[in-house]
Order: C-alpha cells, then structure tokens, then sequence
C-alpha cells in the first residue's frame, strides 16, 4: 500500500497545505517518514488523516468559483466499526461546504472495501449540497452494489457513464464540466 500515490499531476493548480481555506492549510509533508498505516499497512505519506482508522483522502483540487471539490480516497471505507462517512463528514466536508462547495466528485480507485451502517450523514451531506451534487466513480462493483443495499444510492451518484471517465488526461476543470454535464443529464 506504501507504493499508491495519490495523483499529483494536478499538484502544479492546486496544493490543499497551500489553500488557507483548506483543511489541511499549513500541512507539512515528510516523504521520507511512513507514518500512517492502514491495518499495519503503511501508506505514503502524501495521503491525509481525516480522523479515521481506515479512510484516508487526498484533495486534488477545490474552485471555489464552481464550487466543487475533488477528492481521492485510500483504504477501507467503514461506516460500521469507524463511522468513516462520520469522519469525512465532520472533518472535511463540513468545511468544504461551509465555504459554498456544494458540487463533489469522489474517486475510488483505492477503496478496497465498504462496510455500512446506517445513511444519516450521506443524507445530511446530500441536503447540504443545495443546487449541487455528489459524483463517485473508480469503486468496485461490489462496494456499489453495498452502497445500494445501504440505501446510500439514494445519494450518490454512480455508474453508467461515470465509470467510463478516463479522468487522468483531463485538467481538474474539464473533469468537473464533463461530470457536471453528465450529472445535469441524469437530472433533466
């Protein structure tokens, strides 16, 4: 797990240690030290804590223009043991959304797992984006097909042409207008 990186290309337009708006504004980063672990299993150092034993992020860009949001995730997302959803929701999205983020796109490419539990803050977070949304794509089938178990399908948006998004040849700005583009479609 040491060796997944997040992506960076886009570290040249958007650094969240640099953002004073960011909840990791001032974040300094050693890439010699592997410090975070996930089940014993260290993971590089680039990834940022929310607060969970099991789900770490990266966010990969903020316009606060568009008001959207990026984000990459790591890890077992675990609603059941860690209340992860609880950890993203209070540390991070909170934040994002109280400084008018309401549009968020969620990769994951690294989430090897879910366990769920109940919706209550995927709800909660669905309310907060007023005249926004949630997109995810890159997660496993079998995560997707928990999330609908749980319900939590009711707020995410997932699927179709979402997961056919080959996103890292796109600029964070045409990633988001081409997810907005889909997303207004499903809605219309």
């Amino acid at each position: 797990m040491h060796d997944i990186e997040p992506h960076y290309r886009w570290l040249n337009l958007y650094d969240s240690s640099k953002d004073t708006k960011s909840p990791f504004f001032g974040k300094e980063y050693n890439y010699e030290l592997f410090s975070e672990n996930i089940y014993g299993y260290y993971i590089n150092p680039a990834w940022d804590n929310i607060g969970s034993e099991t789900l770490f992020i990266k966010l990969l860009m903020v316009d606060y223009k568009q008001k959207y949001a990026i984000i990459e995730c790591i890890g077992e997302w675990n609603d059941a043991l860690h209340n992860d959803i609880m950890h993203l929701k209070r540390n991070i999205l909170d934040i994002l959304v109280s400084k008018k983020i309401n549009k968020f796109i969620l990769i994951g490419e690294n989430i090897f797992n879910f366990h769920g539990s109940d919706d209550c803050y995927y709800e909660e977070w669905f309310e907060d984006t007023e005249e926004g949304w949630i997109a995810t794509f890159g997660f496993r089938d079998f995560i997707l097909k928990e999330w609908r178990k749980f319900g939590i399908d009711s707020y995410l948006n997932f699927g179709g042409d979402l997961e056919t998004l080959n996103w890292r040849t796109l600029s964070p700005g045409a990633l988001f207008f081409k997810i907005n583009d889909l997303i207004s479609k499903r809605l219309n």
